[in-house]
């Protein structure tokens, strides 16, 4: 008998807990045909601005499927320089469950990847904060100066 492919408690990442994003991203993986991942360093963010950067991001994510899919559910805006047919969903995690589940993989991904700068750099506190500009991360970056994982465009940092 097929396994069940339906996962409850899927939503958009951010209106779940970290141990609820984190259970679902293993469900996710577990239960998932493919997955791609895609990672635009904070050097291509600065050059480019975050928003290109997010759709590049997604274009590298759907490129590296094992298959390219005929179709995309997309949150929000079609992913530009994309030949594959689209269909943008305004708040896309509320109305569709694999943009949902996309957006706990990617958080979740994320948040993996700054526990371990956290262990290259732990005067940032990456392993709390996940790199967002919290108020003692931006003392940090006043007391420790930049690495390369800052985007050094970030509004609360050009004022640094």
């Amino acid at each position: 008998m097929p396994s069940q492919l339906f996962i409850p408690y899927i939503k958009d990442s951010k209106k779940l807990t970290s141990k609820k994003r984190t259970e679902l991203y293993y469900s996710i993986l577990n239960k998932a045909k493919d997955i791609g991942i895609g990672i635009v360093e904070a050097e291509i963010i600065d050059r480019i601005n975050i928003a290109q950067a997010s759709f590049l991001a997604m274009k590298k994510a759907v490129l590296n499927l094992r298959k390219v899919p005929d179709y995309l559910l997309v949150d929000g805006f079609k992913i530009p320089h994309l030949k594959i047919f689209q269909l943008p969903l305004i708040k896309g995690e509320d109305k569709s469950i694999s943009i949902a589940a996309a957006s706990i993989i990617a958080k979740v991904y994320r948040d993996n990847i700054m526990i371990k700068y956290d262990q290259k750099y732990p005067q940032y506190y990456f392993k709390k904060n996940k790199g967002y500009g919290t108020e003692e991360h931006i003392k940090a970056l006043k007391k420790y100066g930049f690495v390369e994982i800052h985007r050094k465009s970030y509004n609360r940092v050009i004022t640094i």
